[in-house]
């Protein structure tokens, strides 16, 4: 039986006369990774960001294993990797690791570090300064400093704009890692192959509503298309239908 960990109800985030989220309704489950996708200004990235808490909801609920996403318990089981990854230049691929150990206060966490470095093959740049890193490099040690706390859910966001063939199969093979591990994924991307081919559902925005959720077969099947019909066609049709 699935195990819900987030569920989202009649979510709505307006800026002034615009709903950026237009009461939004969408579930996730334990294990699962989930794509977001959508045109640009869909709304993706300000739902994760509600989600987290980085911005203020006009109205609905967020529910994180049965708490609200607010409380504080919960913040600490999410975790956030933004396009464009947070690494400071002038640390040390340890030196990060030990700063996110500090911010959550982890004591005896060095095993553990080399454990997630090896696992993310990282563990040879050790001693490397940020600065120094390949995109790639610096988007799987984002994932490492998330790990650091253990939490539950990631939300990603365009993880693989900008990467080469190498590090896009890096990344994937460290998703599919996480979800091994039972951790839950949200990613929001454009990269509608990746989505195809990665995800386990798959959910499309459009003007801050969800015009489908489903995997992809049950997506072909509610756009009554051939089983051989692309995630591409599939968004293409849905978000054109959708003025």
């Amino acid at each position: 039986m699935e195990e819900k960990i987030l569920q989202v109800t009649d979510l709505k985030k307006c800026y002034k006369n615009t709903n950026a989220v237009d009461g939004i309704s969408f579930s996730l489950n334990k294990g699962e990774i989930v794509a977001l996708t959508g045109p640009n200004g869909a709304g993706k990235t300000t739902t994760i960001k509600c989600i987290l808490g980085l911005l203020r909801k006009n109205s609905g609920a967020i529910v994180i294993n049965g708490a609200d996403n607010k409380s504080k318990d919960v913040k600490y089981k999410l975790a956030y990797i933004p396009e464009t990854p947070d690494i400071y230049p002038m640390l040390t691929v340890w030196e990060h690791l030990k700063f996110m150990a500090l911010v959550y206060k982890i004591s005896n966490w060095s095993d553990n570090g080399e454990k997630i470095l090896t696992k993310f093959d990282l563990l040879d740049k050790k001693d490397e300064l940020g600065k120094n890193l390949s995109k790639g490099m610096k988007q799987k040690l984002s994932i490492c400093c998330a790990l650091i706390h253990n939490p539950e859910i990631f939300f990603i966001d365009e993880p693989l704009i900008g990467l080469d063939p190498k590090a896009v199969r890096e990344l994937k093979d460290a998703f599919r890692t996480l979800k091994e591990e039972g951790k839950t994924l949200l990613i929001s991307t454009h990269m509608l192959d990746t989505a195809e081919n990665l995800c386990d559902r798959i959910i499309v925005m459009k003007k801050g509503k969800v015009l489908a959720e489903g995997t992809i077969e049950e997506l072909r099947n509610k756009m009554k298309v051939s089983k051989d019909t692309s995630l591409e066609d599939i968004f293409l049709g849905v978000t054109e239908d959708e003025r």
